[in-house]
């Protein structure tokens, strides 16, 4: 199952939706589940999949009042006591990092290895993995069960290969 998460910032709420719209179309037309980060608001008005939260966004409880059953996932940072809370919770899967440094944003939490060892051994919730993913680090963290992998910056900052070679050096 491949998903993609709508992670815009800034602008105004009506840019967001036509933006979200169009790839709401797009992701449906190819099977991909659509998430939107940070926003569950956006996630209602969207009729999106899911959402994913920061730990400084909505809890995952009144997530659920609005999107009800919908995918929600939670920002654990490098942390085990925010995976077993986010657990709890009944988050659908957990995302931990960085795993390297982004391209995307500042690494403010580093993860390791050992942090998907262990967050693996407390749960069968689905783990994904974040933070300067690309084609040449990528299979350690598959063979450390992660589930999924959150890449971006490999994918739209890349100044030497176009996003579907980079994708394709992914397979």
């Amino acid at each position: 199952m491949s998903f993609f998460q709508l992670r815009l910032k800034h602008g105004s709420l009506k840019k967001k939706l036509v933006i979200g719209r169009k790839i709401k179309r797009i992701c449906k037309k190819f099977n991909v589940k659509f998430l939107i980060n940070d926003d569950v608001h956006l996630a209602k008005k969207l009729g999106a999949d899911g959402c994913h939260l920061g730990q400084k966004d909505m809890s995952i409880s009144k997530a659920r009042k609005l999107i009800g059953n919908k995918i929600i996932g939670i920002t654990c940072h490098n942390s085990i006591r925010l995976a077993r809370i986010a657990i709890k919770n009944k988050a659908n899967y957990l995302a931990f990092g960085a795993f390297n440094s982004s391209k995307t944003k500042i690494v403010k939490y580093k993860a390791s290895i050992n942090l998907l060892k262990k967050a693996r051994k407390i749960t069968k919730t689905p783990i994904v993995v974040i933070g300067g993913i690309n084609s040449e680090n990528y299979k350690k963290l598959l063979l450390n069960k992660a589930n999924f992998l959150a890449i971006s910056g490999y994918i739209w900052k890349n100044k030497k290969l176009k996003p579907i070679e980079a994708i394709n050096k992914l397979k």
